[in-house]
């Protein structure tokens, strides 16, 4: 790498060019990455989801869910494989080692299925198989709470709330939990249908047959032609009341002889409470992929503006925001990466006692950082507190080479007395292969953590590439940028020696500096004195490595408190929607008398199969510094 700091001492444009190249190309590639709190990582699980109308959950296990698992388990590589078989729905799971590719292995399994679609009982639905996907998970939940009617609350969010929302940018789906579409409903009177010689078989076909729209064909008109369809919708209920059953003795049997038709709403399949209020809830989810953050903010915008428009008496408000823990923990990261580079700087500053020669070094730490950027852009990363605590931890380090090369530049010009350009290409020179090594030995700590075949290495993947990239840029900085500005910043004192006078920060920094250096002296001292004793004491180092660590508590992530839980309630198999809905309600009711909880929210029926005896209770907390302790 010599060649590199000789090139850039001799042609310092050359050298600014490759070095803003990186940082404009940093910036462009840290506009274009994505916020989130985790790294995106594909989850080997493939779920299969099938839906058996009326089905009970014995029925269910033994003609869906058995059968599905039986074809399934004939793959390979599948490490677990578990079903759930609740009324109406079977829902398998398959996990496969790490090393299978989920596109591939989603493939296979939706081929397996397929192959067993004629044995499934009559009436089942088209298996739904997908992957599991961490991106799928609700970024916002949206209460629109009103004193009106369930069912205008629940037109007004299906057809202008959700519509609206639909149409952002990023937003993949729109899910109302709690509402009751329209439904019109034929209640049938036993006797009066006996008395007409009719079963409830007949009016279904009546009302099917005569609630239909058909292309009626084409005509030619000269030079035109028209097309017809034949339009027979019903269009409203006293219509449906009008619909002709069946002709007795020339005397038509209308629907509403026979029953009462009723402009009702259908039967609930979810539920939504917020502070034990009934609600309609919004669960909003993000296309996989697009960034959360600016997802979040489009849609807070699109509220605001639709929230005027509102009827009277009804509010749209934000109950959960999921980016929130995201948006603090990176702004957290991002602080200390801000001032660790601050304190890293100060610290060269100290140690050196000279401006322009912190300014050299610490120039070091936005080229590597920023560069970093394009680097995390190119490998599909985004800016999450992984990615971020690589680069914080990185502050420390991309600086190290460019202070050592910049010390040695400064001891040649102050002791060796050497013209600054000399100077730097022979003091680079000189410590060059020190510093490669150096830099190398910190690559094979950090990069083989991007290659571990686990979960957990597949989260730290983009951590070991971002501390590699981070690394190797800071050894690129160090001997191009480093050694041309030293070239062209510092300066050769020819006053003889006892003409030369230290200036003022020099003297301020020796007040510090002289303490810890005489400190230092008199340990390494000690030190090699005692050869045996610092063996000694290194090897008993290593060996308690393995006895506390194991007194260590082990995590995967630290402990932290985001001021909101979820409660998660099961009640029995066969339990209605209302009971589920009130035994959840009495838990979230206890929760509310806590001091600590500001706010609840219930929903039930939340995801694919709509399961109603799983509830999920959220729970949100005042500040941490805002709760008394107790």
């Amino acid at each position: 790498m010599q060649w590199l700091a000789s090139i850039s001492v001799k042609r310092p444009v050359f050298a600014m060019v490759m070095i803003l190249t990186i940082v404009v190309v940093g910036f462009v590639g840290y506009g274009s990455l994505n916020v989130d709190r985790f790294p995106a990582v594909d989850f080997p699980v493939i779920s299969v989801i099938t839906v058996l109308p009326g089905a009970a959950p014995a029925e269910v296990e033994t003609e869906l869910s058995d059968k599905i698992e039986g074809a399934i388990n004939t793959l390979g590589g599948i490490e677990e494989l578990r079903s759930v078989s609740t009324e109406g729905v079977s829902q398998v799971y398959v996990t496969f080692t790490l090393d299978r590719d989920v596109d591939t292995v989603a493939q296979e399994v939706r081929d397996r299925v397929n192959g067993i679609m004629l044995d499934l009982p009559e009436g089942t639905k088209s298996p739904v198989i997908g992957k599991l996907d961490p991106d799928a998970a609700p970024v916002l939940f949206v209460a629109l709470k009103s004193s009106r009617p369930v069912r205008e609350i629940t037109e007004l969010a299906e057809h202008e709330v959700r519509q609206s929302l639909e149409n952002i940018s990023g937003v993949g789906q729109v899910s109302v939990v709690g509402g009751r579409k329209r439904q019109v409903q034929i209640l049938i009177d036993p006797l009066r249908m006996r008395a007409a010689g009719l079963s409830p078989i007949d009016i279904q076909r009546a009302v099917v047959s005569q609630n239909v729209s058909a292309p009626g064909g084409a005509i030619e008109t000269g030079p035109e032609r028209l097309t017809f369809r034949v339009r027979g919708r019903l269009d409203s209920v006293k219509a449906v009341g009008d619909v002709i059953v069946r002709s007795v003795n020339d005397h038509p049997v209308m629907v509403r002889d026979v029953a009462t038709v009723v402009d009702g709403e259908e039967e609930a399949e979810t539920a939504a409470m917020v502070d034990g209020e009934q609600a309609v809830v919004l669960s909003i989810r993000r296309q996989s992929g697009a960034n959360s953050v600016e997802v979040v903010d489009a849609l807070r915008e699109r509220m605001a503006e639709i929230a005027p428009s509102m009827p009277s008496g009804t509010t749209l408000s934000v109950i959960r925001d999921n980016t929130e823990s995201t948006r603090t923990s990176v702004a957290a990261v991002k602080e200390h990466l801000i001032l660790g580079a601050f304190l890293a700087s100060i610290v060269v500053l100290i140690f050196l006692g000279n401006v322009r020669s912190t300014i050299i070094a610490a120039l070091a730490i936005p080229t590597s950082i920023i560069g970093t950027f394009l680097v995390m852009w190119l490998f599909g990363f985004t800016l999450n507190i992984i990615t971020l605590l690589a680069l914080a931890l990185a502050v420390g380090i991309v600086i190290d080479d460019a202070i050592v090369v910049l010390e040695n530049i400064f001891r040649f010009i102050e002791e060796k007395r050497i013209r600054p350009m000399p100077a730097a290409i022979h003091a680079t020179k000189e410590i060059g292969l020190a510093v490669l090594a150096t830099t190398l030995s910190l690559l094979a700590v950090f990069l083989p953590v991007a290659f571990m075949n686990s979960i957990p290495g597949r989260f730290l993947r983009s951590f070991g590439l971002t501390m590699g990239a981070a690394i190797a840029i800071s050894l690129f900085v160090s001997f191009s940028l480093t050694p041309m500005m030293a070239s062209r910043w510092l300066r050769l004192d020819t006053r003889p020696p006892e003409e030369r006078t230290k200036g003022a920060l020099e003297r301020l920094v020796d007040i510090f500096y002289r303490p810890v250096e005489r400190v230092y002296m008199k340990i390494l001292g000690f030190s090699m004195d005692h050869r045996w004793l610092v063996v000694v004491a290194c090897v008993g180092t290593l060996v308690s490595i393995g006895v506390l660590g194991k007194m260590v508590p082990a995590g995967f992530l630290p402990k932290n408190d985001e001021a909101q839980f979820e409660v998660s309630v099961l009640t029995p198999e066969g339990t209605s929607l209302v009971a589920t809905q009130i035994a959840a309600e009495r838990i979230a009711r206890e929760l509310r008398e806590w001091p600590e909880v500001s706010a609840t929210m219930v929903t039930i029926g939340d995801n694919s199969t709509k399961t109603r005896n799983l509830a999920s209770i959220f729970v949100r907390l005042v500040p941490p510094d805002r709760r008394k302790l107790t």
